[in-house]
């Protein structure tokens, strides 16, 4: 089992909007549904504290740190071989100022060449709906439980 941490900002404008990044690398370029991700990224339990990894997480794929905020506990969702644990984050962050870490893959596959990607090769806000298209499925259940949380919480 893999684990994965990761923070969903959200903003209200009027409605609720969630920042996604869409998966950089050759294997993502031409896909858009299901093709974007929660900014999140892997730790080892007995290491690190998810919430730890997860603002690490944050600040490796957008470059940015977590804007300061309440974290909003969303759960854990597994989906393959992979859990992720989620918090929300009420917040702003401008998406032409991500500048989005990097990871290296052989590619061509088998081409002995090793090539490096952006981890996200663009962000955007989407509201919920659109967002729910855009994610990929294992991470889909977390929008509900944000929407959830908000109102509970008395939010629209």
């Amino acid at each position: 089992m893999k684990y994965s941490a990761g923070v969903l900002l959200f903003r209200r404008d009027p409605e609720i909007r969630v920042l996604l990044g869409h998966m950089g690398g050759p294997l993502w370029a031409r896909k858009d549904t299901g093709a974007w991700s929660i900014p999140k990224g892997e730790y080892e339990p007995e290491n690190e504290d998810a919430r730890a990894a997860a603002g690490r997480e944050f600040r490796e794929e957008l470059g940015s740190p977590v804007p300061a905020g309440e974290w909003i506990a969303l759960g854990e969702v597994r989906y393959g071989k992979k859990q992720l644990v989620v918090w929300a984050i009420e917040g702003e962050l401008d998406p032409a100022q991500v500048v989005p870490g990097t990871f290296e893959m052989q590619w061509p596959p088998r081409s002995g060449e090793y090539r490096t990607f952006p981890e996200v090769d663009r962000v955007e806000w989407f509201e919920t709906a659109t967002a729910h298209d855009k994610l990929v499925a294992g991470q889909r259940p977390l929008l509900e439980r944000l929407t959830e949380r908000l109102r509970e919480a008395g939010h629209r």
